[in-house]
């Protein structure tokens, strides 16, 4: 492979974090001021991650989000990262997507995952038959499309706000099932490799080596999934990334919690970070200065070889994780090494 520079589109995945202080309406608030500070900043994309029964993700109701973010902005690509599927009918979800696609023409993208966004007994309240969707997963896909074509004009079940309009649907996954449908159904494929790294790079390589053009897309195009906590110094970033390593805790042991101020790096939280299990799970955690940062995501570009990056920032303060988007955006808008 040859080593070349080259720009990357750069974008934001968002969880709309609650913080120990702030209320569901503030933190709606702040994604907004994100989102509108991330437009000035060059990101490309603004997703929003679809979760259910977590204290410190208000990301619930995914299209709504969607809506707000998109009405307060003026160019940047708006998103679901993404839709899970299972949880919803193809013919609602059409209907909610034509609604926004026409709301904000040319700006709204559709991720489709497959995975439920929550534990099993919640999955199951939000739909009792959902693994009967899981299995016709591409099935659902390819009906989505239909009632976004135009031929469906014809047909007896329509989505009528959506026959027509142009948003590009997304296949996103966190392992390689995800990447042979992707590949042979022609559509982008965005990899969760912020919290399930383990099967990156072997998804990717099917990926590519499956990829059939389609009338969505003629060239593989890859979305690789990063953490980002990028402050003034390494010591200042690591401080910062106690709020993300407690959260992580908290997943890991089925004891969420709101985030948590930053505190002082301790010696448990070291341990805790270096423990195997937290280290497969955040491998693509990159915490330092605009130096630091840039080498880790240098490496992992050369690494993957992605078409662009998607970044989920897991700090406590909304003006310390602005500032961390603004470090971030400088040291894409300058040149990267990646691999071809």
């Amino acid at each position: 492979m040859t080593a070349t520079h080259k720009k990357i589109p750069y974008s934001i995945l968002e969880l709309a974090g609650v913080s120990s202080n702030t209320t569901i309406e503030q933190t709606f608030k702040n994604s907004l001021d994100l989102a509108q500070k991330a437009e000035t900043f060059g990101y490309n994309r603004f997703w929003l991650a679809e979760h259910h029964n977590m204290i410190s993700i208000a990301s619930s109701a995914t299209a709504i989000l969607i809506g707000h973010i998109a009405g307060g902005t003026k160019s940047i690509r708006v998103g679901s990262g993404g839709i899970m599927l299972p949880n919803h009918s193809p013919l609602i979800v059409s209907e909610q997507f034509g609604t926004l696609g026409n709301l904000y023409p040319g700006r709204i993208d559709l991720g489709l995952g497959r995975a439920p966004g929550t534990d099993q007994e919640t999955a199951h309240a939000i739909r009792s038959d959902r693994m009967k969707s899981v299995f016709k997963f591409p099935e659902e896909v390819r009906q989505i499309q239909q009632y976004f074509s135009t031929e469906n004009r014809i047909s007896k079940v329509r989505a009528t706000v959506a026959e027509g309009v142009a948003v590009p649907i997304y296949i996103l996954g966190s392992s390689t099932d995800s990447a042979h449908l992707a590949a042979k159904q022609g559509l982008p494929y965005a990899f969760a490799s912020h919290f399930a790294p383990g099967q990156l790079h072997e998804a990717l390589n099917i990926y590519y080596n499956q990829f059939q053009p389609s009338k969505y897309l003629k060239e593989p195009y890859t979305i690789g999934c990063i953490n980002v906590i990028a402050a003034d110094t390494d010591q200042e970033a690591e401080r910062l990334s106690t709020t993300m390593i407690r959260m992580m805790l908290g997943v890991l042991t089925n004891q969420m919690d709101y985030m948590q101020p930053p505190i002082k790096m301790t010696q448990e939280l070291k341990q805790i970070s270096q423990d195997p299990t937290f280290q497969r799970m955040m491998k693509y955690a990159f915490v330092g200065s605009k130096s630091t940062v840039e080498q880790q995501t240098s490496q992992f570009l050369q690494d993957t070889g992605v078409n662009e990056l998607m970044v989920a920032c897991y700090v406590y303060d909304h003006e310390d994780r602005v500032e961390s988007y603004r470090i971030f955006s400088d040291i894409m808008k300058e040149k990267q090494l990646v691999s071809l």
